[in-house]
């Protein structure tokens, strides 16, 4: 059974995830652990829990969803995986996060990338990438249909969707993306986004202004 633990990180309100399985491997998704007490609180937890990172995926390269990745690499030897579309954020993370009043280290580049439908396994948890580019690129959202879990990153939000005025965005891209590849997802499936409460595609089905 897949388990998701959230955490929000830095002055943006990440939310990183941790989501694992019976077998006691996990996934670290969008590290956004910006100082020290963060990365303790995420060490800590995946400590308490007996858990082994084994994967360590972005759903986009935007500064504050990788901010945390050199932490992460480093503590468990691992290799920052993401859409290829988003290489170049990522080269150019720190001074985003400069714009944005954020002091970081430059974060590693990516080793491995994934595209649409691939899907990434750890223990006994199966996750289908899904990409929607739109607020970025390589936007990606993980999906696990046994479970109705949807880890959306900066796509989809609690009555919103993720800003396109940023270099990359295109907010005409996003919505059709939404519309064609999240909305017809069963609608009891929880949605983790990238910042805020947790939803569900049929609640955003219903209520989100965008989607109307």
């Amino acid at each position: 059974m897949m388990e998701i633990r959230k955490f929000t990180f830095n002055p943006v309100a990440v939310n990183t995830y941790v989501v694992w399985d019976e077998t006691g491997e996990c996934a670290i998704i969008d590290a956004g652990c910006s100082k020290p007490a963060e990365e303790a609180a995420l060490a800590g937890f995946i400590e308490e829990k007996e858990l082994t990172p084994v994967k360590l995926l972005n759903t986009h390269g935007h500064f504050d969803h990788v901010i945390g990745n050199g932490f992460a690499a480093r503590q468990w030897d691992l290799e920052v995986e993401m859409h290829k579309d988003d290489n170049s954020l990522v080269s150019n993370a720190k001074e985003q996060g400069g714009m944005f009043g954020i002091a970081m280290h430059q974060p590693p580049k990516p080793a491995k990338f994934f595209d649409e439908g691939d899907e990434i396994t750890f223990g006994n948890t199966t996750l289908k990438v899904i990409h929607v580019p739109g607020h970025s690129p390589g936007g990606v959202a993980f999906h696990n249909a046994k479970e109705k879990m949807l880890i959306a990153g900066d796509i989809l939000f609690y009555g919103s969707v993720g800003r396109t005025d940023l270099p990359g965005g295109e907010h005409e891209a996003l919505i059709t993306g939404i519309k064609s590849k999240l909305l017809g997802l069963d609608p009891a499936t929880k949605v983790f986004p990238g910042h805020g409460p947790e939803t569900t595609i049929g609640d955003e089905i219903k209520n989100n202004p965008f989607l109307q």
